[in-house]
């Protein structure tokens, strides 16, 4: 029996950082990781992150959700990835953002392989700061972000450095009270300790809900694609003056005076940089509502 844990959280949570670190703690325990990733839209920015993390077998399912219409495409890559790694002992499956946990975790439940997966539960990245302002999101997107708290078996509250004292208080105490059956850690960069998720969490330790579906939000997402160095001040102004229904933001962009590509991550208002050692297509993609009018023209 291979455990199988599903990782859930909004849009630039903190998914991916939470997923490499817990895939290296599997590895040091001497067992097998395998991690299979869903991704809103036609590029994978997040699993050429987990490769750089060290060789674990992958598959990807691009451009459509787990759960709904990708049901199917979802039970065809775990059936290929079991047939192509039978000594796997972990399975992490990391949701898009925009995926609504239980209806994915449903995909995952198929009776070609029912008998080789145990389903261990619903880790769920919860974004602190994104909590204090979750008013701030449309009536769909907050609820979509609730029910991802609300079903979680195992919660990891990340990006608390973000917040003061009080309100980290203040947020741990209404999290933990919205679901008061999952057990939370408080985190910064999504570090947590495995062993201590797999001892605590539980999947049948959480009341079922009546679950509301996901799909027919109004997310989309968005690619573009540069042909030239971008000036990173000039970028880094575009990036802040765009509207609150950006949620996320990822991509590789070639940076004026740098030899290679920079992973570039935006979430919540912050922007990452991370240098890369190798050259990469400039190809930015973007996650949000109301896409039509953005776009970003470099000036000459």
């Amino acid at each position: 029996m291979i455990d199988v844990y599903l990782l859930s959280g909004f849009l630039g949570s903190g998914k991916t950082s939470g997923l490499v670190q817990l895939i290296e703690q599997v590895k040091k325990s001497g067992r097998l990781p395998a991690v299979l990733m869903n991704e809103f839209g036609e590029m994978n920015v997040d699993s050429k992150i987990v490769e750089d993390a060290g060789e674990v077998p992958l598959k990807e399912l691009l451009n459509g959700c787990i759960c709904c219409t990708g049901a199917e495409s979802t039970e065809a890559q775990l059936q290929g990835l079991l047939a192509d790694y039978p000594d796997v002992d972990v399975l992490f499956i990391e949701t898009t953002g925009a995926a609504h946990p239980v209806e994915a975790l449903d995909a995952v439940y198929s009776p070609l392989f029912a008998s080789q997966l145990d389903v261990k539960g619903i880790i769920t990245v919860v974004d602190a700061k994104r909590w204090i302002d979750r008013e701030k999101l449309s009536p769909r997107m907050l609820a979509l972000f609730l029910e991802q708290i609300r079903h979680a078996h195992f919660m990891v509250l990340n990006k608390t450095d973000l917040l003061s004292d009080n309100e980290l208080a203040s947020v741990t105490m209404q999290v933990s009270q919205f679901n008061s059956y999952a057990p939370l850690v408080q985190t910064v960069q999504a570090k947590v300790d495995f062993s201590y998720i797999e001892k605590m969490i539980n999947a049948t330790s959480a009341p079922s809900h009546a679950v509301r579906t996901g799909s027919g939000l109004p997310i989309a997402s968005k690619v573009l694609t540069f042909d030239q160095p971008i000036n990173q001040e000039l970028f880094e102004e575009w990036v802040r003056s765009l509207p609150d229904t950006i949620y996320r933001m990822k991509g590789y962009i070639q940076l004026e005076g740098s030899r290679y590509a920079h992973l570039f991550q935006y979430a919540y208002g912050m922007v990452q940089w991370i240098p890369e050692y190798i050259q990469i297509p400039s190809t930015l993609v973007i996650i949000g509502e109301q896409l039509q009018a953005i776009d970003y023209v470099p000036e000459n």
